[in-house]
């Protein structure tokens, strides 16, 4: 537990130890305040919710994930410290886990950099608060999904840029499977039981309905195995280098 917290502590300070950080972090609240008063027709609604930042949240997360990510192991093996790191006395799942728990804790603090939207809607009327907070809570278990995902993509290569275009491929095709179009085409070219499958596993399928105030327990499944999916695949990937 000590080399585990150890690693999540320094994975943590690394993020804030340049102005890249806060970039990202100023970035993200700014587009997220043009897409929920901008392109979400705040005002022109008339209703003082949180609809057109949750709306678009998950598309958001699919620029600010892979960003998180690139680094957690690309920058590990450019460096030359993932040989290090893996000399520690902790398996390899532990080390995964933790830079990932790292980069989502980044992420929850990216979110609540966009409170201040909470805040306003509260001001401008009377908002459900408890529909709201479970917005957040969608958007910070789709955001961990998204991040894992990455960071796997992350342990393939030493190169950052690399990583980047690899994790936002990934997401991107999490995010679209669930997209009217994509369900269209491929309830036209592929069996139903195929298709029904890939919606199955699309972030939109199981955030939409979350993020309105209603969650089951097919989704808190969904984000649980998802994450521990690609967590293993970042194994895998780590212990295949390493073997190499």
């Amino acid at each position: 537990m000590r080399a585990f917290m150890a690693i999540v502590r320094r994975e943590l300070s690394a993020y804030f130890a340049t102005p890249i950080a806060y970039v990202f972090i100023v970035i993200f609240v700014a587009l997220a305040g043009v897409f929920t008063f901008q392109v979400g027709n705040f005002f022109a609604r008339g209703v003082a919710d949180l609809a057109p930042f949750f709306l678009y949240l998950p598309w958001l997360l699919l620029v600010l994930a892979p960003a998180v990510a690139m680094r957690l192991w690309a920058e590990e093996r450019n460096s030359g410290t993932i040989e290090l790191l893996l000399t520690l006395p902790l398996t390899t799942t532990t080390a995964v886990v933790a830079k990932w728990l790292a980069g989502w804790l980044f992420l929850g603090v990216g979110l609540m950099a966009t409170f201040g939207l909470w805040i306003t809607v509260n001001w401008l009327g009377s908002p459900d608060n408890g529909v709201i907070a479970l917005g957040y809570l969608a958007g910070w278990a789709t955001g961990g999904v998204l991040l894992a995902a990455g960071a796997a993509m992350s342990a393939i290569t030493r190169n950052q840029v690399i990583a980047y275009v690899l994790a936002a491929a990934v997401c991107f095709i999490l995010m679209s499977m669930g997209t009217p179009l994509v369900q269209e085409v491929l309830g036209g070219a592929l069996p139903a039981p195929v298709a029904e499958a890939l919606l199955a596993i699309s972030v939109p399928s199981h955030y939409a309905a979350v993020a309105q105030g209603v969650v089951t327990l097919a989704d808190v499944v969904y984000w649980l195995s998802m994450t521990a999916f690609w967590l293993f695949i970042n194994v895998l990937v780590v212990e295949w280098k390493k073997a190499a």
